[in-house]
C-alpha cells in the first residue's frame, strides 16, 4: 500500500483509507472512494486531504491497491 502524502498518487475514483478530524487522536481509519482532492500542494506531511463519495473529509493514510 502506498501512503497518501503525495498528491499525484491520488485521483478521484480510487479506494483509500483516511483519518477523519475527530479520529486523529485515535488513528481510526475510514475506508472509501475519493470524490474530490482538497489539498492544493503537491505533498503534505500528514496526508493529502480528500472528500469521499459519502461526503466525509479526512487525510489519506493509505492508498488501497
Amino acid at each position: 500500500m502506498a501512503d497518501g502524502r503525495t498528491r499525484k498518487d491520488i485521483r478521484p475514483g480510487i479506494a483509500v483509507s483516511i483519518v477523519l478530524k475527530q479520529d486523529q487522536r485515535t488513528g481510526k481509519l475510514t475506508h472509501g472512494i475519493v470524490k474530490d482532492i482538497l489539498t492544493n500542494s503537491a505533498t503534505h506531511p500528514h496526508g493529502i486531504k480528500v472528500r469521499l463519495t459519502d461526503g466525509q473529509v479526512g487525510r489519506v493514510q493509505y492508498i488501497e491497491e
